[in-house]
């Protein structure tokens, strides 16, 4: 995309989502979290406008803080009629939705999307990251993609372990089957403890506690007590909406999550936050 480009992005969508649409030049156009008919509008009106070479819709497949899904279908079924191109960065649902391929995969959308991109360094537990796509944009991005041509490819170690990492993902479902089960499980103790986990449909699990200044001394307490989990506050989310985000993973046991919910108890109570 350049400055005679327009993007249509997720009002919620991750920083570097936003940080890579400044650098592009092109014109920004945010819309409502998930609200399609806030898409659709902002689509048309871009469209119709006659000022635009090419318009992107670009967002989350998983988001992040919150831990909800992309309404992808729909979105789909947008960029179709205005003839947008489709950007998801899957960064938080490679590994996790779709058996492991993501949430392009969950929703059948792979010869409908035309970029997907996502990290190495979260579910691969590597570093990197890769971009999937339709051939031909691929070879357009081997020819115009600045990080592409001006970085050093990564190393063969890092290389071998992604690759093991991808055939452990393919053919074992026994890790993904139980970091939902370990998500679900955490997200149930906390909500029955009376906290606000927020609209989550997938493993992250907010811990909403909404003032800056108690969020963090939340924080502080659970890591006291044996537990690390971090403070997430203004501007990486709205102000009033400060959190704790719990990201359980497989190698959690049952035992583990249970002292978490018992440590949440005990200092909820203390601090009166249930």
């Amino acid at each position: 995309m350049d400055q005679h480009d327009a993007i249509l992005s997720d009002e919620l969508n991750h920083a570097s989502i936003i940080d890579g649409c400044r650098l592009s030049r092109a014109k920004v156009i945010r819309f409502k979290h998930s609200d399609m008919n806030d898409l659709r509008q902002q689509a048309k009106d871009a469209k119709e406008s006659g000022q635009y070479h090419k318009i992107m819709v670009i967002t989350d497949g998983v988001f992040s803080m919150d831990g909800d899904i992309a309404k992808l279908p729909e979105i789909v079924k947008i960029a179709e009629e205005f003839d947008l191109i489709t950007y998801v960065d899957d960064a938080h649902g490679s590994g996790v939705l779709g058996a492991g391929a993501g949430t392009v995969k969950h929703f059948g959308l792979s010869d409908r999307i035309d970029f997907q991109i996502g990290t190495l360094s979260k579910a691969i537990g590597v570093v990197g990251g890769y971009v999937a796509g339709k051939k031909q944009l691929i070879e357009w991005l081997k020819l115009r993609s600045r990080p592409f041509l001006f970085s050093t490819s990564l190393p063969p170690a890092a290389i071998a372990s992604c690759s093991a990492s991808v055939d452990i993902l393919m053919n074992d479902k026994e890790l993904i089957e139980k970091l939902w089960e370990n998500g679900n499980d955490l997200k149930n103790g906390l909500s029955r403890l009376g906290y606000d986990v927020g609209q989550s449909e997938t493993p992250i699990t907010p811990c909403i506690i909404g003032d800056e200044v108690t969020t963090q001394q939340f924080s502080k307490r659970l890591y006291e007590e044996g537990v690390y989990a971090k403070a997430i506050l203004f501007p990486t989310v709205p102000k009033g909406t400060g959190r704790i985000r719990n990201m359980p993973t497989a190698a959690h046991t049952k035992e583990m999550l249970d002292q978490v919910i018992s440590v949440y108890e005990k200092v909820g109570k203390e601090m009166n936050l249930i």
